[in-house]
């Protein structure tokens, strides 16, 4: 497998990830996506909400205010305990979050660290609303997504009419001030979350979970995840948030070259079940029940959030399953799992064997010879046709020699190049590059759209 130095200079190379403000210096834990990065990104989110709005008759999808209130991240108990223990060096003066340093490392001065206590640290983005700085006008640039989908579920029940079970899916923009952002876009300051809120009866809470880990599993094998890339981990019960029944990690391998192979894997999804916690700590005369017991009752919640179950002719707190990913993340494993390596006969290729669903580009047409004009003007038709009539991300490229072009073009995951010669203008077709084969077939321009239909399947 490909470690993380290779993809990093894969991706500015090719212009898919940029450092954030990087003309400065940059600043830490922020990422610029390119012109390449933006297309892979928006195909993974929109393959994601294909699958669990589209292809599902139980979900709504939903777009929460990134700002939010600070009564909701006080009832949903992040003032008070979404924190990270911090712990500084004495010696080299830098910081660390406190179960991600080694004590035996070497600190900048060449020696152990000499590390303090760990203290708590709040990961939160403080802000304030309006022209006065002052304590009625605090807010929060939102931590997660699930909470705008919470305090959401009485005005999605009112305007939808659904019934349990249901979901609520949201993709957004979420903040959270990391003590030690690293490993590329692994873990970030600004991200972007796949969120879902599933909202079922007490009692099917298990298989409802069960069955979310096995759709959210296959999901990324179905779009080129190697399942041996992949694994499951049920959180232990010592584990598991004071607030969550059971949780399953699905892991992926980020990290190959660390010799300890379960060190090598670490989270790209998890999917809990909250049993009725989230809506009791929002709704109306509910409470918030921290870990150490201490219980803060709900005073300014306007809204039950309850479902009137027809069959009981009861009022009742839905529990929830949560089926949480990160799109940066999940970019970074398909980024990873797709890479490779090969030696052919005019030399080294690197390939991006990306589903094409998820392919930034999905054909890229190339003219034999730039100057001859016949040959060009034939290229940009094609070129221009398949992109207004299939939707395809297709692009023209005339900048080298034809060698050099489909290697970019590998490089970059496309998976098919159209090749326009002077055979071309005699026969009115054209030649067909496949990129995981590299095998050409040739193909009237008439019957090009359909070809590569069936190739790319449901691809836009």
């Amino acid at each position: 497998m490909v470690d993380l130095d290779k993809i990093i200079s894969l991706c500015k190379r090719r212009g898919f990830i940029f450092q954030g403000s990087d003309q400065y210096g940059g600043l830490q834990g922020t990422w610029d996506y390119g012109p390449l990065g933006v297309e892979l990104k928006n195909n993974v989110k929109k393959a994601w909400w294909r699958r669990v709005v589209y292809e599902r008759d139980d979900m709504e999808g939903l777009d929460c205010a990134i700002l939010m209130n600070r009564l909701v991240l006080k009832y949903s108990g992040h003032e008070e305990t979404f924190s990270d223990p911090m712990v500084d060096c004495r010696k080299c003066k830098k910081r660390f979050r406190a179960d991600q340093v080694d004590h035996n490392e070497k600190c900048a001065e060449g020696d152990k660290h000499d590390l303090t206590e760990p203290r708590p640290f709040n990961l939160m983005f403080k802000t304030t609303v309006g022209p006065v700085a002052e304590e009625n006008n605090i807010a929060y640039l939102r931590p997660e997504t699930a909470q705008g989908i919470f305090i959401n579920f009485k005005n999605v029940l009112d305007s939808t009419n659904r019934k349990l079970p249901f979901g609520i899916a949201q993709i957004g923009k979420s903040y959270r001030n990391e003590i030690t952002p690293r490993n590329f876009i692994f873990r970030v300051r600004e991200f972007e979350q796949m969120e879902i809120e599933f909202f079922v009866k007490p009692g099917t809470d298990d298989e409802w979970h069960s069955k979310w880990v096995e759709d959210r599993f296959n999901w990324y094998v179905e779009l080129g995840i190697k399942p041996e890339n992949l694994r499951k981990y049920e959180q232990k019960p010592e584990e598991l948030a004071h607030y969550a029944k059971a949780t399953v990690e699905l892991l992926y391998r980020f990290f190959p070259e660390r010799e300890d192979e379960n060190k090598q894997f670490d989270e790209v999804e998890g999917i809990a079940n909250h049993t009725d916690f989230d809506l009791t700590c929002h709704t109306k005369g509910g409470k918030l029940v921290l870990a150490d017991g201490r219980e803060i009752p709900n005073t300014h919640a306007v809204n039950k959030l309850t479902y009137f179950d027809h069959e009981t002719n009861q009022h009742i707190l839905p529990y929830v399953v949560e089926p949480s990913a990160g799109v940066d993340r999940a970019t970074l494993a398909f980024l990873m799992d797709s890479y490779f390596e090969e030696t052919v006969n005019d030399g080294q290729r690197i390939v991006l064997r990306l589903h094409p669903e998820l392919a930034p580009i999905k054909v890229a047409v190339l003219p034999l010879k730039k100057n001859h004009d016949g040959i060009r003007n034939t290229a940009m038709q094609i070129k221009n046709t398949l992109m207004k009539k299939s939707g395809w991300r297709t692009v023209y490229d005339d900048t080298a020699g034809i060698g050099k072009l489909y290697r970019r073009q590998d490089e970059i995951g496309t998976p098919f190049c159209v090749t326009v010669d002077f055979d071309t203008l005699e026969d009115q077709s054209v030649t067909v590059r496949d990129r995981d084969t590299m095998a050409q077939e040739r193909v009237k321009i008439d019957a090009l759209q359909d070809y590569l239909a069936k190739k790319l399947g449901n691809c836009r």
